[in-house]
């Protein structure tokens, strides 16, 4: 990954210079005309060889360390910038405040590069998406910069932050609700497992030396246990091929888009992914509306966004029905995606040009339709998984009692 330097200009003729991490010169072409900028020179950065090499002769536990930077973490960080703009703080003085205050050494490491860059003449926006994309997104550096030009960062940052909290509280809702059942899973799978490799091998080797016939169901059950028994290793190995082929498949366009549209062909699991998908992404929309950032280059930052590739096609089109002056719920309604209330809602923001205001309305109410289905959902797996693991257990007591009970009928 090469640095280069950039000029570029916006609709309006105005002149940007920024940072940015590419891997060539055409990477940063098509990065700058997605923020809907025009390139007007792009130098590859001259220290960028000597710092590569500075970088690896780091020490290698470095190299293992976590670059990521906690969501909540993002949050706090972006509301007490806020905060302290608000209150009058000179940006450098912000930043070093940030820095002091900063709860993990990558942040502060972030923070610090940040501060440094703002002191050498970058915009705050540009000095963030040198760090892009860990942790400042695209999305993030866009509002910052929207915020940058209107003049209003302090109130554009904390217009982010509680986007950005209002995302992360929706994620943990989704996160929360699975733990049980996930956990449920895992530690009745144990218990089975843990039957048919431990115990049920001793009792065979009891019916084995009375001899004598023994039930069907026992049979069964002993021939799985055997199986296990002997061949443990290939769940594993099963196991690990599924994940390391799920990660192929996932990783190509191709497959993504193939597993995506599976997804939202399944009956319940479809309203879930939709209601998700479309709080995220008119939530994210309404909040760069409302930072002023335009509605075309907007809808290419909220693609980015979706994590189904299905639906991140069809905001996609929504972009080229906005260009042929149809506005936005038409090619809504055209796509055969989003939900009839969302499409409505955004027409009567059209037609009230109140747009902004309406979507981050639809993104509030789905989040809370979302809320509702999934804890819905969870209700009815909870008790689904435990019939599932009791039908299995109490499967295995029943073969071990016919068997049993046949002994008595095995002449001593």
């Amino acid at each position: 990954m090469a640095t280069f330097v950039y000029r570029a200009a916006d609709r309006r003729g105005h002149t940007i210079d920024g940072v940015m991490e590419a891997p060539d010169v055409r990477a940063v072409i098509e990065q700058l005309q997605r923020d809907t900028y025009y390139p007007i020179r792009i130098t590859p950065r001259a220290d960028a060889g000597a710092d590569g090499g500075r970088r690896a002769l780091r020490p290698l536990h470095g190299a293992f360390r976590s670059r990521r930077v906690a969501g909540r973490d993002l949050v706090a960080f972006t509301q007490r910038l806020a905060t302290l703009l608000e209150a009058g703080v000179p940006l450098d003085r912000a930043l070093a405040i940030q820095a002091e205050l900063a709860p993990t050494e990558r942040l502060r490491t972030i923070t610090g590069d940040v501060l440094r860059d703002v002191r050498g003449g970058a915009s705050l926006a540009d000095a963030f998406a040198k760090h892009h994309p860990h942790p400042f997104s695209r999305l993030y550096v866009n509002m910052v910069r929207a915020g940058e030009r209107g003049g209003v960062l302090e109130s554009t940052l904390a217009r982010l932050a509680e986007f950005l909290e209002e995302a992360q509280a929706l994620r943990d809702t989704v996160v929360s609700a699975l733990i049980y059942p996930a956990l449920l899973t895992v530690v009745g799978g144990a218990a089975v497992v843990f039957l048919m490799t431990f115990v049920i091998p001793r009792f065979a080797d009891i019916f084995r030396d009375l001899g004598g016939a023994i039930p069907a169901p026992t049979r069964l059950l002993l021939a799985v246990s055997a199986w296990l028994e002997r061949f443990w290793w290939a769940l594993g190995l099963g196991g690990l091929a599924g994940t390391l082929g799920g990660r192929v498949v996932l990783s190509s366009a191709g497959g993504r888009l193939a597993v995506d549209r599976f997804v939202l062909r399944l009956p319940i699991v479809r309203e879930v992914v939709v209601e998700y998908e479309v709080a995220r992404l008119a939530r994210t929309l309404g909040t760069l509306l409302h930072s002023g950032v335009p509605l075309v280059g907007a809808l290419a930052l909220v693609k980015e966004t979706s994590s189904n590739r299905h639906l991140a096609d069809a905001v996609g089109g929504l972009g080229a029905g906005v260009k042929r002056g149809a506005g936005l719920a038409r090619p809504m309604a055209d796509a055969g995606v989003f939900p009839p209330l969302a499409i409505h809602m955004v027409r009567v923001g059209e037609e009230t040009g109140r747009i902004d205001d309406m979507l981050l309305q639809v993104g509030a109410t789905f989040e809370a339709d979302t809320r509702r289905r999934i804890k819905r959902l969870i209700a009815l797996a909870e008790p689904g998984i435990i019939l599932v693991m009791g039908l299995l257990v109490g499967f295995i007591v029943l073969a071990m009692l016919l068997a049993i009970f046949s002994i008595s009928e095995i002449p001593l």
